[in-house]
């Protein structure tokens, strides 16, 4: 995960930047998801931004916390026919895209596609470079 985290960062052109990593199960993303975003139900990641609301800035590198919930991903993967590593990293890639300031929920249309591009691009060089 550290290297394929390390390996996006470098595509968005933030090496050094720094967060956190959080693997959990069902039970811990729901109450993660209900206390801090309102919605009651698991979810497949969640990303908590440093570089937004009060104290933006005050640590540049300092990006956020990415939060995975592996059975929400094991049964994506299972239902799209992907391995569970595979699924792990989109969401590690999905949750670091958010902390940099992407969103495909509360943007544009134009936002969202800007989003789901840069997913594509980048997935492209995780499959070819950790997942052939």
């Amino acid at each position: 995960m550290r290297k394929v985290a390390q390996r996006i960062l470098n595509a968005l052109g933030c090496p050094k930047g720094e967060l956190s990593v959080l693997i959990v199960d069902d039970a811990q993303i729901r109450e993660l998801n209900r206390d801090y975003l309102g919605k009651d139900r698991p979810t497949n990641v969640i990303s908590f931004a440093m570089q937004e609301g009060e104290g933006a800035g005050v640590a540049p590198q300092l990006l956020g916390d990415v939060v995975i919930s592996a059975e929400t991903a094991a049964r994506d993967a299972a239902e799209a026919g992907q391995p569970f590593v595979s699924e792990l990293y989109f969401l590690l890639l999905h949750g670091i895209l958010h902390l940099r300031g992407y969103d495909h929920e509360r943007g544009t249309p134009d936002q969202a596609r800007e989003m789901e591009q840069a997913e594509q691009d980048i997935f492209s060089v995780i499959r070819r470079e950790f997942l052939a």
